[in-house]
């Protein structure tokens, strides 16, 4: 009977270990299972983070495009700006003794361009044409909704709508009658400076793309010298 109740006791002990054992397995495992189904989250996050990563350098590539293109289309409005068909307004008279003939050469000293960048002074130009007129600096607000333009030389006295006798006074306000760039004409301006001067148009190649420039209006005679 001794030797019954030990066996049993023995069975017992050996069932609460095996018991116990399982227990801590079924712990474990859960754990494992939590690990392995986290991984695949892993790999999808990164899949997100690549995937994130890969629009940003698409939307750079794109902005950078976008600044080319706006950068061309500037220099190609401004090499139209720049240019003109050669007609004059009615009632310009042609100068009687100008410095420079139609035909010279001569090398430009100033810088007549909206933008800042550089693309006549220091380049030479052949005279297309000579005036004797008056020339003003004006500053007005473009009717296309354009920045207002300061000091912008030169509109000359014949491309004004009905003005006074020249010379107008500085701070007269007048209305343009010029199309030298988008938003000139029509516009609202205000006299800065006059100048009773020859004014000449001139064809000329750019300095910063190499553009031709034909019938460029206006430049006065101090702005130039001679090709030596």
């Amino acid at each position: 009977m001794t030797n019954i109740y030990i066996r049993m006791g023995f069975i017992l002990i050996f069932s609460i270990l095996l018991l116990a054992a399982c227990g801590g397995n079924e712990e474990t495992n859960p754990e494992n299972n939590t690990d392995m189904e986290t991984e695949p989250d892993s790999e999808e996050h990164t899949e997100d983070d690549t995937g994130t990563e890969s629009d940003s350098e698409d939307k750079n590539h794109e902005d950078m495009e976008m600044d080319e293109e706006a950068g061309e289309h500037s220099e190609e409005n401004m090499h139209d700006h720049m240019s003109s068909s050669g007609e004059v307004p009615e009632g310009l008279a042609e100068a009687e003794d100008p410095a420079y003939d139609v035909g010279d050469e001569v090398i430009i000293e100033v810088e007549h361009s909206e933008g800042g960048e550089e693309m006549m002074k220091g380049a030479e130009a052949a005279i297309t044409g000579a005036f004797d007129t008056t020339a003003y600096s004006v500053s007005f607000t473009p009717t296309n909704g354009r920045d207002p333009v300061e000091d912008h030389k030169w509109v000359i006295h014949e491309e004004l709508e009905e003005p006074d006798e020249a010379p107008l006074e500085p701070g007269t306000e007048v209305t343009l009658d010029a199309s030298h760039m988008e938003g000139m004409e029509g516009a609202t301006a205000e006299i800065d400076s006059a100048e009773e001067t020859t004014v000449y148009m001139v064809d000329f190649t750019t300095t910063s793309g190499g553009e031709k420039v034909e019938n460029h209006k206006w430049v006065i005679e101090e702005e130039l010298s001679p090709v030596e």
